[in-house]
């Protein structure tokens, strides 16, 4: 998988057991079981089949009859620094790290993947589809940027899933549809550089800058309505390109004013838009979402789905960052309605296992509370992960340009631990009893997966009663495990 040798891991078929269950017509049935785990020192490790027990009570019940959400997918997002980063390596490199990131059966076995509209926080520079002041009929739109890298990055992981899913949302705007005029809506402040003392700047002035409450894009119908264009020429353009996008969100952190490419909206705003952008959608057949949301605040939801401009349009929710906090409330009340985990929180590019860790206390919180899909933010970025704006991020691979060399890094296995195993269609399963550490799923062909960390320093056996049956692996210390019984 990788020429580095920093991160070892260990390739190669899973070791394989038998245990006996009954089916739901009460007949015995043999079913494999595969079991991996990782640790910091030692990656994707297979193990030998737990023993079954028929003594003693459970730590954990999984619950095949108390089906929960089904999940769509997991992925990552598209962006430029993550193409320039592989652009680095070797071809047949960046051939190895895109085969284990999505040919089906291989690796991750990513389904669904996010882009931007535009500029994002990690593409090379600022930039739009169409920069030219007043250009309400979108004349002067054009990808021709993305040629260069978002297109390629695209294609490339096509050739491995020609099914991939794509979602696309902006982080900002063309600039004349704004009250400042400008990429981005918060001053590089000194008091940021205390804490950032690379941070770019940005040369907005601090009476330009937006806030959260308020609307900085133009609320006037032109502008809504040639935003909603410049959307569908979006769709257009790259459906020329053989590139389907099949839903957009209308924001990322609308709430948030931030030094990089961003726009604060109101929900209010957001609605409107909506009004808007929906029938254009419509007519392509691509979805609406709304969001995306970094707030725990329930009402912003309410305020879309409960709007006769929006609430028609509006097939889900994307959720990020302190939107955890909504997810819940949301999925309550909402049980029908799609809920991503659009952008996992990003790290400080140390890429270490302490943050491995709390990346899976996010997969726990928002899967277990209703998440469809959960997808990781960079794909890759160079040694350092540092944005255009100057702060670092993590990856899932980190390259080294000197050297010409990569390593896949902590978090991307244990999103494999869940991506590899877990089907598009599979449902979250119930699960009681005092060992919460676990998720648990049952894919589509009935072979159920358990995801299980042991966060202590020392091994621990667990009992898990699946079925008829409980298996009883020793979880080896400071791990995650995954757990698969055909």
């Amino acid at each position: 998988m990788s020429t580095a040798t920093s991160f070892p891991h260990v390739v190669g078929l899973l070791l394989t057991g038998t245990l006996g269950l009954l089916s739901p017509h009460g007949h015995a049935q043999t079913r494999v079981i595969e079991w991996v785990s990782t640790t910091p020192t030692a990656a994707w490790v297979k193990q030998s089949a737990p023993a079954a027990s028929s003594t003693g009570a459970a730590d954990v019940t999984v619950n095949l009859q108390q089906p929960q959400q089904t999940i769509t997918g997991f992925g990552a997002c598209f962006n430029e620094l993550g193409w320039t980063s592989l652009s680095a390596l070797g071809a047949a490199d960046r051939e190895k790290i895109m085969r284990e990131l999505f040919a089906p059966g291989v690796g991750a076995n990513f389904t669904i993947c996010r882009m931007p509209v535009g500029a994002n926080d990690f593409s090379r520079d600022w930039y739009s589809y169409d920069e030219t002041p007043g250009d309400f009929a979108m004349t002067n739109f054009s990808i021709a940027n993305d040629e260069q890298t978002l297109i390629p990055f695209i294609k490339n992981a096509q050739r491995y899933r020609p099914a991939l899913q794509l979602w696309a949302s902006p982080w900002s705007p063309p600039t004349w549809m704004k009250y400042n005029h400008h990429y981005a809506a918060a001053a590089v402040l000194p008091e940021y550089r205390k804490v950032f003392p690379t941070l770019a700047e940005n040369g907005l002035a601090v009476d330009k800058q937006g806030k959260e409450g308020h609307n900085l894009f133009i609320q006037e119908d032109k502008y809504l309505e040639a935003y909603a264009l410049y959307f569908s020429k979006f769709i257009d353009a790259y459906k020329q390109q053989g590139i389907t996008v099949g839903m957009v969100m209308p924001q990322n952190e609308f709430n948030s004013a931030q030094v990089f490419p961003s726009c604060p909206w109101t929900a209010t705003g957001l609605a409107r838009f909506v009004g808007y952008l929906g029938p254009q959608m419509q007519q392509r057949k691509v979805d609406v979402f709304f969001g995306t949301m970094e707030r725990a605040k329930e009402a912003l939801v309410d305020t879309v789905l409960r709007d006769p401009r929006s609430a028609k349009y509006i097939k889900g929710v994307g959720f990020q960052w302190a939107g955890k906090g909504a997810i819940a409330g949301i999925h309550q009340r909402y049980p029908e309605l799609a809920l991503y985990q659009s952008e996992q929180e990003c790290g400080d590019g140390k890429n270490d296992w302490k943050y491995c860790t709390y990346t899976w206390d996010l997969m726990k919180q928002y899967l277990g509370n209703g998440a469809n899909s959960y997808l990781y933010w960079n794909i890759s970025l160079k040694k350092g992960g540092i944005s255009r704006w100057g702060w670092s991020q993590n990856s899932l691979v980190t390259v080294d340009e000197t050297a010409h060399t990569y390593q896949f890094n902590h978090e991307y296995y244990l999103l494999k631990h869940l991506s590899h195993y877990v089907q598009p269609g599979a449902k979250r399963l119930a699960t009681s009893g005092a060992f919460t550490n676990l998720l648990a799923f049952q894919n589509p062909d009935k072979s159920v997966v358990l995801v299980a960390q042991n966060e202590t320093n020392t091994d621990q056996p667990v009992r898990l009663r699946v079925g008829t049956q409980t298996l009883a692996p020793v979880l080896k210390a400071n791990s995650f495990n995954t757990l698969v019984l055909k």
